[in-house]
């Protein structure tokens, strides 16, 4: 019975996994075809019917390219640093409370802080590898700013952990029954979702990949497979962070349609963002994680806390 177990959670996770690559694949349709029509143009609309098939169509050049690698680089860590960093941006996707039971269980919210810090790890040894100054002074940029908006990611969660008192994501949905957290605590929301934006190198925050002034960045020296891979990464981060946002703040319920109606709302939020908002400047964007989003996220986690000890004192 334990294999048939085993063998019904491998091929379940594959499924969500082919399923996020899919949706991977059409998030990137949506998005250009969003800031297509902010910027009064069609988008890709000549591959297939309204330009439908266009991310597989990129997909296929993207893998047939020529791949090459920098003169004098470590060639093993310059392919491993993708390979892994779009392997961690999967595996997140384990911890979430799917009813179906898989990898679902009660460290989940640990897991999820775990795994992101690892993709720290990746974008460094993709910079550093590369042997390309501008590809190192990319990553050192990226590095420093998702160590920062860490900070304050953690904070707000450990704030909801103080709330509920789970590591579950399943209590998420169970404490929000009558009353969702993004009501009860507006200002936490929007750190949580500023900060998503940071984690994932999105615009007004993108200097990982700023073109003008970084040439792209700490993905500067990869073509075809590899640049393709860690494309794969980022936007299944960013599909993940949505979600998260959905399960923290706006119910949550797996179960319910409206769920999955406001994940799409929320991904197309990381879009509109990109379309509006020119780009931080470098030190504003630290000001930003240490001098704002810290100390609001401490207070609330202080709040969260005394509030808690409080009702426990009051019940005794």
């Amino acid at each position: 019975m334990m294999y048939v177990d085993i063998f019904l959670m491998l091929i379940s996770s594959l499924l969500v996994v082919i399923c996020v690559l899919v949706g991977v694949a059409f998030l990137t349709l949506m998005e250009r075809k969003i800031l297509g029509y902010i910027q009064i143009r069609k988008g890709p609309n000549k591959v297939g019917i309204f330009g439908f098939p266009q991310p597989f169509s990129d997909a296929i050049k993207l893998f047939t390219k020529e791949q090459t690698y920098p003169f004098m680089s470590n060639y093993f860590l310059y392919y491993l640093a993708p390979v892994f960093n779009l392997f961690l941006s999967l595996v997140l996707w384990m911890c979430l409370p799917f009813f179906s039971g898989l990898f679902s269980f009660g460290l989940g919210v640990l897991f999820f802080l775990c795994c992101s810090s690892l993709s720290v790890y990746t974008v460094m040894l993709a910079g550093w590898s590369s042997n390309s100054s501008y590809a190192m002074l990319g990553s050192l940029r990226s590095v420093a700013q998702t160590i920062s908006y860490e900070v304050s990611l953690a904070l707000v969660l450990m704030s909801f952990l103080f709330l509920i008192g789970s590591l579950s994501f399943m209590d998420f949905m169970i404490y929000q029954n009558s009353l969702w957290f993004f009501f009860l605590c507006l200002p936490l929301c929007m750190v949580w979702f500023i900060s998503s934006l940071a984690e994932t190198n999105r615009t007004p925050f993108d200097f990982a990949e700023g073109e003008s002034e970084l040439v792209s960045g700490f993905n500067v020296e990869y073509s075809s497979g590899g640049f393709a891979l860690i494309f794969l990464a980022e936007y299944s981060s960013i599909l993940f962070m949505s979600l998260m946002c959905c399960v923290l703040f706006l119910g949550g319920n797996v179960n319910s349609i409206l769920f999955f109606f406001m994940l799409g709302m929320m991904s197309f939020l990381w879009v509109w963002v990109r379309g509006t908002l020119p780009r931080f400047r470098y030190d504003k964007l630290m000001y930003l994680a240490w001098k704002s989003f810290l100390p609001v996220s401490l207070n609330y986690m202080f709040f969260f806390s005394g509030m808690k000890v409080y009702l426990y004192s009051s019940m005794i």
